[in-house]
């Protein structure tokens, strides 16, 4: 490694750590600028689909995360008001046989943790917080990263890994503008303990319904319930993690859904809520030595269970993409979003059209949604909107 000439990574959630790691791992030095003096996740939930799990191996990290996190047994579909299940996945042994890698379900805070680990144990001193990323210059030869604190730093290239908000993308590319989608949506985390035995299983549950839609599954070895619920409403904006909401208003929400949905509401330690906000993808994310990656150039809806994995995914790409091109960092990124753009945008755009398909007026009634699930989420179609997703391998797609 070259200590003197690193590659900079502006971000230290889990694009950012599973980038780094994945430079480390091929022999590059890595600086980490992580604007938090501490690094932590949101205690929420993360499914991580077999596409997911198999850039994870690749990373090092897989078998530790595995045994931090469950693999359900099956999702399935539960109707909004009588609770009547459809099966969507079967999972366990049917995921590995057809993808050769399980589908977990992951507390976020875990996912960062061994990705950082992984870091450190290659480089201790690779991240470094308390180091906000405000903008930078960059020339032929590398890029200037100015920090919030007034120190810079200097690397051959700068990775954008610094989410939806990001600094380094509003200097590159301008403001983004989004758009309100009309949605808010809920999270919490509940211990099991807390929940009747029947809601203990270890199943992932997507509750549909006309105008929302709940989604549960199990946590750390079954000890923790992770409850996110999306309804349509317009008068909620603000699109932030922390803001703290109310049983109360969750649950005025949800009026008339299934009393086994107001059961996890009603004992959630803590329940937040956040607008979700709408970006089209970008159709470029480099320019010379400055590229993006993860949240900070494809946000998304959270309705395909991919957005942790896409950014996984784009660090993996990343590192074998400077693999490739060693004399010619400039074209190796721009090798990385050839790579990876249209991949996301399919993704992004995927997870925008399952918002109808979780919220949909033939959901009123059983008999409707029946028919509406028998024309939508047959096997057929689920396939045709999954399997492209889970068949796909980081460490081997042409770069």
């Amino acid at each position: 490694m070259s200590e003197k000439n690193p590659i900079l990574i502006a971000g230290g959630g889990i694009g950012g750590a599973a980038a780094a790691l994945a430079l480390l791992k091929k022999g590059h030095a890595v600086e980490v600028y992580e604007q938090a003096p501490a690094l932590a996740e949101v205690g929420a939930g993360v499914q991580i689909s077999p596409n997911g799990a198999r850039a994870l191996d690749t990373l090092g990290v897989f078998h530790d995360l595995a045994a931090l996190s469950c693999k359900p047994e099956k999702k399935q579909f539960r109707l909004w008001n009588n609770g009547t299940a459809w099966p969507m996945f079967d999972l366990g042994e049917t995921v590995m046989a057809d993808y050769g890698y399980p589908y977990l379900t992951v507390y976020r805070p875990d996912l960062l943790d061994v990705l950082v680990a992984g870091v450190r144990a290659i480089d201790p001193d690779a991240i470094r917080l308390g180091k906000r990323a405000v903008g930078y210059v960059q020339d032929e030869d590398g890029v200037t990263l100015t920090l919030e604190d007034g120190t810079t730093a200097r690397g051959r290239a700068l990775i954008g890994a610094d989410g939806v908000r990001s600094a380094i993308r509003t200097q590159t590319w301008g403001v983004d503008n989004p758009v309100f989608s009309g949605m808010v949506t809920w999270r919490g985390v509940v211990p099991m303990e807390l929940l009747p035995a029947h809601l203990q299983a270890m199943v992932g549950n997507t509750w549909i319904g006309p105008g929302g839609h709940v989604v549960t599954y199990p946590l750390r070895g079954g000890k923790l319930l992770n409850f996110v619920a999306t309804i349509d409403r317009d008068d909620w904006r603000e699109e932030a993690w922390n803001i703290v909401g109310t049983a109360e208003e969750c649950a005025a929400d949800f009026a008339g859904w299934h009393a086994d949905v107001h059961a996890v509401i009603r004992v959630a330690p803590k329940l937040f809520k956040w607008a979700l906000m709408v970006r089209d993808p970008m159709p470029a994310w480099t320019k010379g030595r400055v590229t993006l990656l993860g949240d900070a150039c494809h946000p998304t809806l959270p309705f395909l269970a991919q957005g942790a994995v896409m950014a996984i995914e784009d660090g993996v790409v990343l590192a074998r993409c400077l693999e490739a091109l060693p004399d010619d960092l400039p074209g190796a990124l721009k090798r990385y979003e050839e790579a990876r753009v249209e991949r996301t945008r399919k993704m992004v755009l995927g997870a925008r059209d399952n918002t109808d398909r979780f919220h949909s007026k033939e959901l009123r009634t059983e008999e409707e949604a029946q028919r509406y699930l028998e024309r939508e989420w047959s096997k057929a179609p689920i396939r045709d909107r999954y399997h492209w997703l889970y068949t796909y391998k980081a460490d081997e797609v042409a770069v």
